[in-house]
């Protein structure tokens, strides 16, 4: 009876060993199918994420950034143009019409230079442009770019300047050369440093 009992219990441990089998066979193609699809999900999951980020970049560098049309020399000319004529509007002014000229001059200013410079001309040039019929012109005879950038720029300006007064009503002349600092604000170059070389 012995060898029964365990002829029987080997045949249902083979049965057992059967049934577990044929449950794996049947579970391995979900399993299968399972593993294939996070395969192929992931992959292009990256894809969708790598080709949004290249998208969202390049949109950046084209509409936010576009360094190359920030400092060709078409804008080089315009800060050459909006320095110069701020130079002259600040060196220039004249006894009869220095709340004008002032306007002028500041309609190119901007930051702490603005400021400096409505201290200036109220404690300093004012009175004695008044008190000496103080007459100046300014006259720009070259000036370049030394610094460019998408929203700021140094340029070089030369200056010729004539004086007139009432104690010296013949002209004299002085020639300088300025460091002007600019900034672009709202689409417009101003000053914000004025620095005698």
């Amino acid at each position: 009876m012995e060898t029964t009992d365990t002829a029987e219990a080997a045949e249902a441990a083979e049965a057992a060993e059967a049934a577990e089998a044929a449950k794996r066979t049947k579970r391995e193609p979900r399993d299968r199918s399972r593993t294939l699809r996070k395969v192929k999900v992931v992959p292009a999951t990256l894809i969708l994420l790598l080709l949004t980020s290249a998208g969202v970049a390049t949109w950046l560098y084209f509409e936010r950034y576009q360094p190359n049309r920030r400092t060709d020399p078409g804008v080089a000319r315009v800060v050459v143009s909006a320095a110069s004529e701020g130079t002259v509007a600040l060196l220039s002014y004249s006894p009869e019409s220095l709340d004008k000229d002032f306007a002028t001059a500041k309609a190119h200013l901007s930051g702490d230079f603005l400021s400096y410079y409505n201290q200036f001309t109220e404690q300093i040039v004012a009175p004695a442009a008044k008190q000496k019929s103080l007459k100046t012109t300014a006259h720009i005879v070259g000036a370049a770019v030394s610094e460019l950038h998408p929203d700021s720029a140094v340029v070089l300006v030369f200056v010729n300047q004539t004086t007139t007064s009432k104690d010296k009503p013949d002209p004299s002349m002085s020639a300088s050369s300025v460091r002007v600092s600019m900034t672009r604000i709202n689409g417009t170059w101003l000053i914000t440093k004025f620095d005698p070389v």
